[in-house]
């Protein structure tokens, strides 16, 4: 096997059919393997530069280390031609030229050096399309000159025409292939130190990942506001869009949101992967206590139960588990979501419309009159949504919802606050509970913790240990390795405080005392707090004590 074919499989992730019909595609067609895998779809079109980068030892170009250094001069001619030839000079001295390109295997960019520069020494550097663009760009002595302006009808045309050019289209494409790669849940885009940064949010933490030339900004948010439906002439007020694509064999629907800011426009896509969610309560990591209650919790024919916490913590993903585990053909099940995000086989998803009136509350009166089992509210915001859903609940419907609020006692004083009553809460919550989401250690790379002493006297865990009857302590940390991006974690898990709402919860007066007077009785019964839930699940070695506390201390 060549060494390119072994890089194929051992580094890229190639599979030997994939390999073997590609060759074999070669051997009657001609072409050259890594774009054949590309056009079958095995191997994203962002992997070919680094590919090469391997194969033939190349540099891959830096572009910020070119931004403010100057450039080779040469004519216009000169430039049409390296153009054609998918390169730039970036350096030319007495007995080196050093040159940016696209493809060093070319035939036709090695006939030109051979011809016109056989005495020199060739240094080589990879770039992709938009590299080369920035570059040329500089050459011909403009930067982008639509960032603030108001567009004429011209300036308009000439931005969809920078937006449909190739290196446009592939950079964004090969943005969007990375962060599926990477199993990020957003793209950040935005403007920042003369470059437009872009950030993906994996795990729920941002990593900066890209700084594009300033000169892609319009092009790129052109591009996205063309494929999502924005108006493209529209730079001063936020707008909202959604893009469906296929990439990388992956079906994904894409919200964009776009924000006027002091130097251009923030975009923030998140992706929603079709098919790629589990919701099963064996898989979010619930601990197993927790588990247990909560199945018993979801089997009853009628009451509330509650998820808190705040955006981003993973409670519509928990509820739409609740709903896969209850989902049958005997039961009719009806959600009411802002926005619905993923489709539920089986399950009668209604979106609200705000503009049109169509509120939380209007739609679940509207529900109620559907003849459902269970009804799933994706946010409780005032007082007569809480209402209706808890007299809901005490007319025989099983009812999911959300409040925002950071433990699980507090989601009583909330809903009092919006002007519930008390004996409704009494009569109707049948549980509530607290969840944070908490990245896990990558189970390649994950190594014993070196301070694990040190943790264990600072955070007190032999006292914890007794508290909740903790045999084993197995504290670990990720070393970090390819599999996780190398920052140790990979996927997240959920950090749950339970609050049964029992008798001895409801025969507590809903005033100042009764959060602590909660938080005592849940103790009295050996249930976790959220930070002692993770707690729990760092001395399993699941996850670390540092990510803990950035959750839930």
């Amino acid at each position: 096997m060549s060494k390119l074919n072994q890089l194929l499989v051992k580094s890229f992730h190639i599979t030997q059919v994939e390999l073997s019909k590609a060759l074999e595609y070669q051997q009657k067609y001609g072409g050259r393997v890594e774009q054949i895998l590309v056009n079958m779809g095995a191997l994203p079109d962002d992997q070919v530069q680094p590919l090469l980068s391997e194969y033939l030892s190349i540099p891959q170009l830096n572009i910020s280390d070119w931004i403010d250094e100057p450039l080779v001069t040469m004519s216009d001619d000169e430039a049409l031609k390296f153009e054609k030839l998918a390169c730039y000079p970036l350096a030319s001295a007495e007995n080196t030229i050093h040159i940016a390109c696209k493809d060093p295997l070319l035939p036709a960019l090695n006939e030109w050096l051979f011809e016109g520069n056989s005495e020199k020494k060739v240094s080589y550097s990879l770039a992709n399309e938009y590299e080369l663009k920035q570059l040329f760009s500089r050459h011909n002595g403009y930067e982008s000159d639509l960032v603030t302006t108001n567009l004429t009808g011209d300036e308009e045309e000439r931005l969809r025409e920078m937006a449909s050019e190739a290196p446009t289209v592939n950079l964004l494409n090969s943005l969007i292939s990375k962060a599926l790669r990477q199993n990020a849940s957003d793209m950040h885009l935005e403007p920042y130190d003369g470059f437009y940064r872009v950030r993906y949010r994996i795990d729920g933490v941002l990593h900066e990942v890209e700084k594009l030339p300033r000169t892609m900004q319009m092009p790129l948010i052109t591009r996205l506001k063309i494929l999502s439906g924005m108006d493209i002439a529209e730079k001063r007020r936020p707008q909202d869009g959604k893009i469906e694509l296929r990439i990388a064999s992956q079906e994904v629907d894409i919200r964009v949101s776009a924000l006027p800011v002091n130097e251009g426009e923030s975009i923030v896509m998140r992706f929603l992967k079709k098919d790629s969610v589990r919701y099963d309560l064996s898989v979010i990591g619930l601990s197993e206590d927790v588990e247990q209650q909560i199945r018993q919790d979801i089997k009853t024919t009628a009451g509330v139960v509650l998820l808190t916490g705040p955006t981003g913590s993973g409670k519509t993903t928990t509820l739409y588990t609740f709903l896969n585990a209850l989902n049958n053909p005997d039961v009719k099940i009806i959600t009411l979501e802002d926005p619905v995000e993923y489709q539920l086989d089986g399950v009668n998803q209604v979106q609200v419309q705000s503009d049109i009136g169509f509120d939380f509350a209007a739609g679940l009166r509207s529900i109620v009159r559907q003849d459902p089992d269970i009804i799933m509210l994706g946010e409780i915001r005032d007082k007569e949504t809480a209402q209706i859903a808890l007299q809901s609940a005490l007319t025989g419907h099983l009812v999911f919802s959300t409040v925002h609020t950071n433990d699980a006692a507090s989601a009583y004083t909330r809903l009092l606050d919006l002007g519930v009553e008390e004996f409704l809460l009494n009569a109707a919550l049948v549980s509530i509970v607290a969840q944070r989401l908490a990245r896990k250690i990558c189970s390649h790379c994950s190594v014993p913790a070196e301070n694990a002493a040190e943790l264990f006297e600072r955070f007190e865990l032999q006292q914890f240990c007794e508290k909740f009857d903790v045999e084993q302590i197995n504290l670990r940390y990720g070393n970090g390795c390819e599999h996780c991006a190398h920052t140790g974690y990979k996927g997240r898990m959920a950090v749950t405080e339970y609050l049964g709402c029992d008798a001895k919860i409801k025969s507590l007066p809903k005033d100042a005392n009764f959060i602590p007077l909660a938080k005592a009785h849940n103790l009295s019964l050996k249930r976790r707090t959220l930070v002692e839930d993770g707690l729990y699940k760092a001395i399993q070695g699941l996850t670390t004590i540092e990510e803990v506390m950035r959750v839930a201390g």
